[in-house]
């Protein structure tokens, strides 16, 4: 059953909530951050979601405003609207520390919740994380007459592979995106952290996990680069990997 939560900056929420059960209880609860323009109900959150009913695990999916059925407009969001969304949810919806699993944003966002509130992280799982994409994918990969277009209309039009129409990229999206970058100061992620690439992924390529993997301080770092596997990394044996790595972190 789908709840609401009312944030501290006046948005709703859509969110979905499992409680643990007694094998569970004592054993940090899971929480899964979805990418750009994405939503709750996608494979890998409704594939986390049976495994946590199994293991009697705590577990946690939403949308970030502006996406699937939480309130405001897409785009009107921002990387600081979405992080502190995220922020949000978990500091009124969990309790102790968490295991956050971000599918690509949701991995950019999930390091901003553990720079901001480390204590209540207990792993990380990124999923073709994408940090700092506004600025390293967007930004430097338009040409002058789309970064003129952008500036002085406010909005661009991206085309996409998937069924869901051309992205919209708007400037809000690209000026706000640079006050929440992590790659270019310490990132110190004291806890164990795995980031799981494909290396046919086009969206988020592989240098961008390698970045990641060379750029974090974690007294546990690993990356697995999976062979063909593309950016949705949700085939049966990309999933079964995700429940491996989720259980390793969780025994």
């Amino acid at each position: 059953m789908t709840d609401r939560l009312d944030t501290p900056q006046g948005r709703q929420l859509a969110y979905v909530q499992t409680p643990a059960t007694a094998e569970g209880v004592d054993k940090p609860g899971v929480v899964f951050l979805g990418g750009f323009k994405s939503d709750m109900t996608g494979t890998k959150a409704q594939f986390l979601e049976d495994w946590a009913k199994r293991h009697g695990r705590a577990f946690l999916r939403f949308d970030y405003s502006g996406h699937g059925q939480s309130s405001e407009d897409f785009l009107d969001g921002s990387i600081g609207d979405w992080a502190e969304d995220a922020m949000a949810a978990i500091s009124s919806l969990t309790q102790g520390p968490q295991v956050l699993i971000g599918s690509s944003m949701g991995g950019w966002i999930s390091l901003l919740v553990a720079k901001a509130m480390p204590e209540r992280v207990a792993g990380l799982i990124g999923i073709a994380a994408a940090p700092d994409f506004t600025e390293d994918s967007m930004w430097d990969g338009f040409d002058d007459g789309q970064r003129a277009a952008l500036m002085n209309q406010g909005a661009i039009e991206l085309p996409s592979e998937y069924d869901d129409g051309p992205y919209v990229i708007t400037r809000h999206l690209i000026e706000d995106g640079r006050k929440h970058l992590v790659l270019r100061d310490p990132l110190a992620l004291p806890f164990p952290v795995r980031l799981l690439q494909g290396s046919a992924d086009v969206d988020v390529p592989p240098a961008v996990a390698l970045r990641l993997f060379e750029h974090a301080e974690s007294p546990d770092l690993r990356l697995t680069m999976v062979k063909g596997a593309d950016h949705r990394f949700s085939e049966p044996e990309n999933l079964a990997l995700i429940a491996e790595t989720l259980d390793s972190l969780t025994r």
